[in-house]
This record gives structure tokens, C-alpha cells and sequence, in this order.
């Protein structure tokens, strides 16, 4: 049986090597690939790159088949519209700290543009002037999705989380104590199990 194709989706910091850590406590026979976001971060600008619709292009342009998407933050905004619109490309579906689309302002998440904006001084100039990403129908998600927060992260913090957890039809939410925005960071061997029981 041919194992499905994990895809590994960073955030805003647009780094392939984000997901390395935890991928690298997954089963090594798992297929799998990391994207980077051109011009985002630390990341060499692309000028056909000029917002999510051109991200969410380059995944949908690697799935040969269905695949497993784990995403984080902005990444999973990407995931999350996929799932919504190519349902038969999906098979499960993993979201860390991410805000799917949803009202994250009036969910208590902090401002994080200025911050983003000294830490990546030469980053594409449309990560930060879109205010807000479109609402998702996220209610149309039907990959079984696992939804990973932490309890301390002012940027997505864990109602983000508990409203996705409620909206999804087929949605598990963990929550690491103590994790911040990086949870997937700082907790790697922690996040890798919980996605690898859920990818089983």
C-alpha cells in the first residue's frame, strides 16, 4: 500500500525548514515535503508570488494525488482553503495555532504586523498589508482534522482553537500546556506524536 504524501506548510515565516523537527520524529518511510513561502521571512522573493492565492497555487500544483496537509498559522489558512475547495485531495488535515479564516480579532488574538516587520525587514510587502484573511466556510471541511494549540499564544490564542474545534464536522483539538505561537517548535516531539496518531 502506497503511504499518502505528507505536504509541511509553514507560517508567515515562510521557512522550509520549520516542520524539520517534528517531521524528523515521524516515521522515516513516510513520504514527505516541505514548502517555503517566496518572498515571506527570510525567503528570496518570486514576483508571480504576490499573495495566498499564488501560495495556495504552488500546493495544489504538487498534489499528484491525495495527501496529508499539516499546516502552521498562515499555512494553514492555505491548508484550510484547499480542504474547502479540493475535499477529494485531502485526507487528513492537521492545523497548528492557525486562524482558518475566522475572526481572530474578535477571538482576542494580538497584533503581530509590527513585530513581523522588524524580524523580517525585507519580507513581501502584502503579508502585512492585508489586514485579515476572507471568512472560510470552514464548515465544509470533511478530512478528519486535527486542530494543535497552545495555551499561552497571544497570537492565535486557544479560543482560535475551541471556535474551529466547534465548527468542523470531523475535528479533534489538543492543547500543549504551555505552548506559544512556535508550539510546533518548542514542543516537536510532542506535536510529531499527536500527528503521527492522527495520520495512522
Amino acid at each position: 500500500m502506497t503511504r499518502t504524501k505528507i505536504l509541511f506548510l509553514p507560517g508567515a515565516g515562510g521557512s522550509p525548514h520549520f516542520w524539520k523537527p517534528v517531521a524528523a520524529a515521524l516515521p522515516s518511510d513516510w513520504p514527505k515535503e516541505h514548502f517555503g513561502w517566496p518572498g515571506l521571512g527570510a525567503q528570496p522573493h518570486d514576483p508571480a508570488v504576490r499573495g495566498l492565492d499564488d501560495l495556495e497555487r504552488l500546493v495544489t500544483n504538487r498534489m499528484d494525488g491525495p495527501v496529508d496537509l499539516v499546516a502552521q498559522s498562515m499555512g494553514g489558512v492555505i491548508a484550510a482553503r484547499i480542504a474547502v475547495k479540493h475535499p477529494e485531495r485531502v485526507r487528513r488535515l492537521v492545523l497548528c495555532v492557525t486562524s482558518g479564516g475566522v475572526d481572530m480579532v474578535g477571538l482576542g488574538a494580538s497584533e503581530w504586523r509590527a513585530d513581523y516587520r522588524k524580524s523580517f525587514p525585507t519580507a513581501a510587502a502584502w503579508i502585512t498589508d492585508a489586514r485579515s484573511s476572507a471568512p472560510l466556510p470552514v464548515e465544509k471541511i470533511t478530512a478528519p482534522t486535527l486542530l494543535i494549540w497552545g495555551d499561552a499564544d497571544p497570537v492565535s490564542p486557544l479560543a482560535v482553537g475551541e471556535h474551529l474545534a466547534a465548527r468542523l464536522p470531523n475535528a479533534h483539538l489538543e492543547v500543549v500546556s504551555g505552548g506559544d505561537h512556535d508550539v510546533a517548535s518548542t514542543h516537536a516531539d510532542l506535536v510529531a506524536r499527536l500527528i503521527a496518531k492522527h495520520l495512522v
